[in-house]
């Protein structure tokens, strides 16, 4: 598991529509506990719940639990501060969220172009 310091170098994130809570605690290093736990106290987070309530996380929601799990293990945060931060400072937050997005992007840019060069 990545040091929480570590966000930087989390893995890309893959191009599907939907992620299992294993998939998603892989890509953003936090424990399946954990995101079900984010899930009561963080609004933003509502994963799509089909049979036996079986959650799926679309990609906003990945970049949602890579942003609150920055403002909790990388800025020192507690879990109100965070929430208000997220509820509160929501054009601060749509910059990060920006960037996040923008890093993701090329990301995969460069993985393309790793293909192509083949």
């Amino acid at each position: 598991m990545l040091e929480p310091s570590h966000n930087d170098e989390l893995p890309p994130i893959p191009g599907k529509r939907y992620f299992t809570i294993g998939e998603v605690s892989e890509l953003c290093a936090v424990k399946p506990h954990v995101l079900r736990y984010w899930e009561q106290e963080f609004p933003q987070l509502s994963p799509v719940k089909r049979r036996g309530n079986r959650r799926y996380y679309q990609r906003h929601d990945v970049l949602m639990i890579r942003q609150i799990r920055g403002l909790l293990y990388e800025q020192g945060f507690t879990i109100g501060g965070a929430r208000q931060r997220l509820s509160g400072d929501e054009a601060k937050d749509d910059s990060t969220q920006y960037k996040l997005f923008l890093r993701q992007m090329v990301s995969e840019l460069e993985d393309v172009l790793t293909v192509l060069r083949r």
